[in-house]
């Protein structure tokens, strides 16, 4: 599932996620990663938090088999912190919008937040 890595970078992110590739991504986050999302069906209040690289692998090994584009774009990378916003669109139309900050430990994630809106 997961396979290594070079650093995280907004070039190796971007590739990644554009390319759909689940095991890269996955590749990624540390072994004790946390991963949250905050969206319409997770508020702040009760974010959805993915804890560990293999619970985060099958997160996006689920993402990535989904007939759907992604791209990414307006990244930013400073010291141990990345963050980037991504455009999704499914085949019937279905847009998404998200924006993810990261923070790094020796090049891999160690802690994720993405906030995502859909089309309803």
């Amino acid at each position: 599932m997961d396979r290594p890595t070079s650093a995280v970078t907004p070039i190796t992110i971007k590739q990644a996620i554009e390319a759909s590739d689940g095991g890269a991504l996955t590749g990624f986050y540390t072994d004790d990663a946390v991963l949250t999302i905050i969206d319409r069906n997770n508020p702040p209040s009760r974010p959805r938090r993915m804890h560990g690289r293999e619970a985060i692998g099958s997160f996006w090994q689920d993402v990535c088999s989904r007939q759907m584009t992604h791209h990414v774009h307006s990244s930013v990378a400073e010291g141990d912190h990345l963050t980037f916003t991504e455009d999704c669109a499914y085949p019937d139309g279905t847009k998404v919008v998200s924006m993810a900050a990261l923070d790094l430990k020796d090049g891999k994630i160690a802690r994720q937040t993405i906030v995502q809106a859909w089309d309803e």
